[in-house]
């Protein structure tokens, strides 16, 4: 019996529609904010548009391009299913007709899908099943990762598992998963394994079930006869203590959400009150601000309906603007246009028999020519060519840049207008470039409330407990810790006053057929697609080129000042050697490689088998102290490179820093689904949920709580790689030696590190091979040794310590690297 989970994933309605985005989940706030309200104000957006929510099933990330580029907001909430991408969507009956359109499949209530608990007997009647694996290098099967892990007293196995033959389509290869109870049981309970496949590439096959006892080892089997064993290894199980568990560690300093003002306000009150390891460095790119150019659209929609857009901002004046079309009687009247201070006039043409004679077109033309610079941008609307004869209207029409109709449940008060300079929060003992940087930056995506929490309450932690922790003393002792609580003020802004659901900046570079302020909640920049490294400009998937598309990645590269911002901000300081981008609501942690091209699944550079080994350790630090909260755990098919976990996300802010800077850039999607024992489902979360919700469950608070602990825990990665100065240490395993025939050997390492070899007699240098993974997601890959053969090497670690303190940029006398001569006898 399958068991559907159950999700509360977020999805909007698409831009092409008048940009009605409508959040699947209850709008929270800071304290004041009413989460019920926010509620019904999506009950009332549903029942005035006649939406509903389905459930919708993808082919795949080409087919994810495809519906986001049409303007339908499917980021985050996504989940990666055998077969293609499941996600949820608020969609009016028209718009469900254009997705199934479009090859998108509406699921049914109780359809979808979801691990199964039960063994389904795996591969059954296949002689070949039970066949013996042939030597390690010509195996067709191997296990990538085996991982126990329980949370709230239950207990999972979370399998990857790699056939040779897996990009075979006809017939598809079937791989079967069996493990034994223990320690000295026997291998049983087989069940089938999900193959994996994304643009079209095989990727690996996996499984996610319930057990009770911890299983050994575990027993994997291909339908062509391919079959290996491996151990169990333990996910998340021997955290060391959080922080909090010393009984005066001070923490949950953040009562609810917070906007973009009081966030600020509260990182120079920090600065102010902590003056001796705390300071502000203010951005030197302004935002484009929370404004808006003051518009109407006169005339309907058809070809006689108009767009008129102010020169000035609403605020500057652009709101105090009226424009009239006058009627006159009279034949052959010329189109003229009359300014009186901020009111315009349009007095329509008539032909020789006195009807009305101006179109929608001409007067577009006229507006812009004659109203005395006040008005910017006139045009028919949408892709209308304007044709349509237009109608005098029956008084002058106010223009507004509509920033004054506030949503249900937003906070009291007035946002700021114009510009905004960010400044970011800087805390260290020791801020002069020589401690090891680590930037956390949140709220790239306007409508992701709990980053900005969490990382306001990592601050207050370390400035609050300074004095009194130990632990926290050597944090702010040996780092240099940069916050941007919030790097995009205006969607936010838009966000908590306007439009709950808002994702990108408040800039609008859209051509007129997508200017009229009915689109308005589509506007603006993705800035997580802004960056110059594996840019949807250079051909890599998931940014968009449409202006009112979810993922729009901006007219060019580095093109918003929200972007640039961080370019700049790691160049003046250039000690920054850590980052994480804070987002919700998936339950990922992810890094390098981010993005591909689609065609072929060409990803960018994967980081060198070290690095990804120091991810992946740094990854099991920080997410065990987000479990040690309340039991969460982030699984390990949501960690590792983006592109492989989740989607393709080209131009990201985690390629530019870590391909350009040498910067371990982390991505992390905080949130998502946490394993409900009552029902015995995992149980999704939403980008606002309610802040003081179920505890144990979906809630604001426990959210910032429990991945604030993950953050200090980052702090102390970037403490203690500022501090190493230990070489690593590497072997050849098995060893130098005589070997009667050929032999397989490996690189063992005592800590993630690189290792640069030689096979060819010369000295190894950095520019040497590396000994690479056997394949994405897999250890380190194995050498068929047949005939005698040296290797030559040595290892760098993450802080890049040498082995042996050897230096590869010098032909010294000393050659001391590292040597093992592998013999094979001659027969």
């Amino acid at each position: 019996m399958r068991r559907r989970q159950r999700r509360i994933a977020f999805v909007a309605l698409p831009a092409l529609l008048a940009g009605v985005l409508v959040s699947t989940g209850p709008a929270g706030a800071d304290p004041a904010l009413s989460t019920a309200t926010a509620g019904s104000a999506r009950a009332e957006l549903e029942t005035r548009d006649q939406v509903r929510r389905v459930h919708v099933k993808l082919a795949g990330a080409d087919m994810l391009d495809r519906v986001v580029a049409a303007g339908f907001d499917l980021e985050h909430g996504l989940k990666r299913v055998p077969t293609g991408i499941e996600g949820e969507a608020v969609v009016t009956a028209e718009q469900i007709a254009e997705l199934t359109a479009m090859g998108v499949e509406v699921l049914g209530d109780d359809e979808g899908f979801a691990w199964s608990d039960q063994a389904d007997g795996g591969i059954q009647g296949n002689a070949a099943a039970r066949a013996a694996q042939p030597a390690s290098h010509e195996a067709t099967v191997r296990i990538a990762r085996a991982d126990w892990f329980t949370t709230k007293g239950q207990g999972f196995l979370y399998v990857e598992a790699r056939t040779t033959e897996g990009q075979q389509a006809e017939p598809v290869v079937e791989m079967q998963l069996e493990n034994d109870s223990g320690r000295g049981t026997s291998f049983g309970f087989p069940r089938t394994m999900s193959r994996f496949v994304d643009s079209g590439q095989y990727m690996f096959h996996r499984n996610l079930f319930k057990l009770d006892a911890r299983p050994n080892q575990i027993r994997v089997t291909s339908s062509t006869g391919g079959v290996t064993t491996g151990k169990v290894s333990d996910w998340l199980e021997d955290a060391p203590p959080p922080l909090t568990a010393n009984p005066s560690y001070k923490s949950d300093f953040v009562d609810g959400y917070k906007h973009p003002q009081q966030l600020y306000s509260r990182a120079k009150e920090i600065a102010r009150q902590y003056p001796d390891i705390a300071e502000i460095v203010y951005l030197p790119n302004q935002t484009n601000g929370y404004q808006r150019k003051a518009q109407a659209t006169i005339g309907g929609t058809g070809q006689s309906a108009v767009v008129v857009s102010s020169a000035a901002w609403g605020h500057e004046g652009g709101n105090d603007i009226t424009v009239e079309f006058v009627g006159r009687p009279g034949a052959d009247l010329p189109l003229t246009v009359e300014v009186a201070g901020k009111a315009v006039r349009v007095l329509l043409a008539t032909d020789a028999s006195g009807a009305p004679a101006s179109t929608a077109t001409q007067v577009a033309d006229a507006l812009k020519a004659r109203s005395q610079g006040l008005i910017d941008r006139a045009h028919p609307y949408r892709t209308n060519a304007g044709t349509g004869v237009v109608a005098p209207t029956a008084g002058p029409v106010a223009l507004t840049d509509f920033l004054d109709q506030k949503r249900v449940g937003a906070p009291e008060g007035e946002v700021p207008r114009g510009p905004v300079t960010i400044p970011v929060l800087r805390i260290g003992k020791h801020r002069d470039g020589k401690k090891p940087g680590v930037l956390i930056q949140a709220q790239d995506h306007a409508r992701e409330w709990v980053p900005a929490t969490t990382s306001l309450e990592s601050a207050e932690r370390l400035v609050h407990n300074y004095r009194s922790d130990r632990e926290t003393k050597k944090i702010v002792d040996n780092t240099d810790v940069f916050f941007i609580l919030s790097n995009n003020p205006d969607g936010a802004n838009y966000s908590f006053y306007n439009f709950a659901s808002q994702r990108k900046n408040m800039t609008n570079h859209c051509p007129d057929a997508t200017a009229d302020p009915g689109q308005r909640n589509s506007w603006g920049v993705d800035l997580n697609r802004n960056y110059r490294v594996g840019s949807g400009h250079d051909g890599y998937a998931g940014g968009s080129t449409n202006c009112v598309s979810g993922t729009y990645q901006g007219p060019e590269e580095l093109s918003e000042p929200e972007s640039k911002n961080i370019i700049w901000l790691v160049e003046k300081y250039s000690n920054i050697k850590f980052m994480m981008s804070v987002h919700s609501n998936g339950g990922q942690l992810f890094w390098q490689p981010g993005a591909y091209i689609a065609d072929g699944r060409i990803t960018t550079p994967r980081p060198p088998l070290g690095d990804e080994a120091f991810y992946w350790q740094s990854a099991s630090r920080i997410l065990s102290q987000v479990k040690a909260h309340r039991e969460t755990v982030v699984t390990p098919e949501n960690v590792g490179g983006s592109s492989d976990v989740l989607y393709s996300s080209a131009g990201n802010v985690r390629e530019d820093l870590y391909y350009t800077y040498g910067i371990y850039a982390f991505g992390w999607e905080v949130g998502g689904s946490v394993y409900n024992p009552a029902t015995g489902d995992w149980q999704g979360g939403s980008f606002q949920p309610e802040w003081a919700g179920d505890p144990e469950l979906v809630s604001g608070h426990a959210e910032t709580m429990e991945y604030a602990n993950g953050i200090m825990e980052m702090f102390r990665v970037a403490a203690d790689w500022g501090r190493d100065r230990k070489d690593p240490t590497s072997e050849l395993v098995p060893g130098a030696g005589k070997y009667r025939g050929p032999v397989d050997v490996r690189f063992e390492t005592s800590e993630p590190a690189t290792i640069y070899y030689t096979t060819d007699g010369s000295r190894p240098t950095l520019q040497s091979p590396r000994y690479a993974a056997t394949e994405f997601r897999e250890p380190g890959q194995v050498f068929h040794v047949t005939e005698t053969t040296t290797f030559k090497w040595f290892s760098v670690d993450s802080a890049g310590n040498i082995e042996k303190n050897y230096d590869p940029t010098k032909n010294d006398r000393r050659n001391n690297y590292r040597t093992a001569t592998i013999r094979i006898a001659k027969l």
